[in-house]
């Protein structure tokens, strides 16, 4: 058989990667509810700080530095950009689930594909096909009525749907391995991160050294930031694009269980029927997207 130059699918480790990867991503609730009582711009501080410790320990242990000598003005230009839409989608984050709104930040992120999608047609001119322009309108209409309902507009789920959609979208279009992106993400935001962390230091109003357990979360940040990427980076190599499009939906649903049944937040009626919109979205935006893949092949 001739070389297609994809590297084959391993469905023994592919799915195990992908459960790691978003099993983790969907169960990081748990970890930023220790940081209670610090502020989400301290733990967004931090979480910058010791994930770029971490990725450079592993960059420099793969042997891979050299990767950031050949990145250019326009890919580091590029690449600040994404690091300001990664700070505010993490800090979005870490403030929704320490404000005991896990539930609200789960529907952020079932909405996120399909913000990816219209963003596709609006910005790079791809097609909408009209099982995905059914999803887009079936999630519109959820999230107009939970609008209607509550007489409130979602902020925190559409700016978290909304900024990692165009962090995707500008990823996209700057050529960079996912790590190293990420490490050079990281070092931009550091020198802001290190100045807060300096400041709250001296002034005493920081949670950091307060406890040697707290102390650990923080630096323990960085591992919990980029084990996920690398367990989804060996996830994607080992999968076809059509299973990974049904794996990211298992974080969201963690965090949506984690938040009704753990930590108690209301689900209402109205959510209901608002992710009832959603969910059947997704799946024929999904089902679109698995025929398309077959289509194809």
């Amino acid at each position: 058989m001739p070389s297609t130059g994809i590297e084959p699918v391993n469905t023994k480790t592919g799915p195990l990667y992908a459960f790691l990867a978003y099993g983790s991503w969907g169960l990081l609730p748990i970890y930023w509810k220790f940081f209670h009582s610090a502020s989400a711009i301290e733990v967004l501080s931090h979480r910058m700080l010791w994930s770029l410790v971490f990725l450079g320990l592993i960059l420099t242990l793969q042997k891979r530095l050299s990767e950031l000598k050949k990145l250019s003005r326009r890919h580091v230009l590029g690449l600040l950009l994404t690091a300001l839409l990664l700070s505010v989608n993490w800090g979005l984050y870490i403030y929704g689930v320490n404000a005991d709104r896990v539930v609200e930040t789960s529907l952020g992120y079932f909405i996120n594909p399909l913000v990816s999608v219209l963003l596709g047609f609006v910005v790079l001119r791809e097609r909408l096909y009209p099982g995905q322009q059914i999803a887009v309108a079936l999630a519109t209409v959820g999230v107009g009525y939970f609008i209607w309902q509550f007489g409130s507009v979602p902020w925190l789920a559409l700016g978290l749907a909304g900024t990692f959609a165009l962090y995707g979208l500008l990823r996209k279009m700057v050529a960079v391995a996912p790590m190293t992106g990420l490490a050079v993400e990281t070092a931009l935001m550091t020198p802001v991160a290190l100045m807060i962390i300096f400041y709250w230091g001296a002034t005493g109003t920081g949670s950091f050294g307060s406890s040697s357990g707290l102390t650990l979360l923080f630096i323990g940040a960085g591992v919990a930031t980029s084990m996920p990427l690398l367990w989804f980076n060996n996830a994607a190599k080992r999968l076809s694009l059509a299973t990974l499009g049904f794996c990211q939906y298992m974080a969201p649903s963690i965090q949506l269980v984690l938040g009704v049944f753990l930590y108690r937040e209301p689900f209402t009626q109205t959510h209901l029927v608002s992710f009832s919109f959603i969910w059947t979205a997704l799946l024929i935006y999904s089902s679109t997207s698995l025929f398309r893949t077959k289509s194809i092949a």
